[in-house]
């Protein structure tokens, strides 16, 4: 109430003291001083609340699966079967056969031995496979029209397994087809050699590049990564062992590099007594 009147006779005389002020200004301070501590301490709290939620939300679908998996194994045993291969029939040939290459190329690529050039080129090489992935929608496109096949038939089984050689087919009767012109041009460009004289003429698409080129900046930053290139090497010698010892090396080389550098390059030239 106090400050209230002082307000409103402020207010009717329309002038305040430099004293009154700075009163006015301190209290304003004040108020945002407590304003922002309030602010961060709600901040605080939200956020903990917030990584609280997430981490019990985390366990409680942990323990959901859990109970999920020992009400499946009990009622199986109730029943006489056998849990493993319960799970099993859920699977696809496919799926399945999917899963034991998985396996089968994680056992291979367990061996993190060096054997020779070779086997460390190869492995290279399926790394490099896997971020970049060939296209075989083109690829099966092109083979279809070398081997005259209905569009889109290697795509829907999944495999390019037709003889390559097929450039002659043969109809129900047993007499040879001779290939079209548009099958012998695109075989001429399918399959070439030394003879072949199309050269340079596929492009390739925006995405093949777009992976191209994020494979190579993903190995540049690898290789930055694990570069051991020291980012003060042009100052001359190496003396410190970390960030924080480079500092303090710098700070103490004021005063007794003088008297120290001599006995250094004695050391190094081996005629110190």
């Amino acid at each position: 109430m106090a400050s209230d009147s002082g307000e409103e006779k402020i207010a009717e005389d329309g002038t305040m003291t430099m004293d009154e002020r700075k009163a006015k200004m301190e209290q304003l301070r004040a108020k945002m001083r407590s304003t922002t501590k309030a602010n961060r301490a709600s901040l605080i709290e939200e956020s903990a609340k917030a990584k609280m939620t997430a981490r019990e939300n985390a366990r409680l679908e942990r323990q959901r699966k859990l109970a999920e998996v020992l009400r499946m194994q009990t009622e199986a045993e109730d029943r006489g079967e056998d849990v493993e291969r319960q799970k099993n029939w859920e699977w696809t040939i496919e799926e399945n056969d999917n899963w034991e290459k998985k396996k089968a190329r994680k056992a291979r690529r367990a061996d993190y031995e060096f054997h020779d050039d070779v086997h460390a080129a190869r492995r290279r090489y399926k790394k490099d496979l896997d971020l970049i992935k060939p296209d075989l929608t083109t690829y099966n496109r092109q083979k279809e029209a070398v081997l005259g096949l209905a569009p889109g038939s290697l795509s829907k089984s999944g495999s390019s397994t037709p003889s390559s050689s097929a450039l002659t087919t043969f109809d129900p009767s047993g007499g040879q087809v001779v290939p079209s012109s548009e099958q012998r041009m695109a075989a001429e460009s399918f399959y070439r050699d030394a003879n072949t004289l199309l050269y340079a003429d596929n492009k390739p698409t925006e995405d093949a590049i777009d992976r191209v080129v994020s494979k190579i900046n993903r190995d540049i930053d690898k290789k930055g990564k694990f570069s051991r290139k020291r980012l003060n090497e042009d100052e001359g010698d190496i003396t410190y062992i970390n960030e924080r010892n480079r500092v303090f090396n710098k700070k103490i080389a004021r005063y007794y590099d003088k008297y120290t550098s001599e006995i250094r390059a004695s050391f190094e030239r081996g005629t110190a007594l």
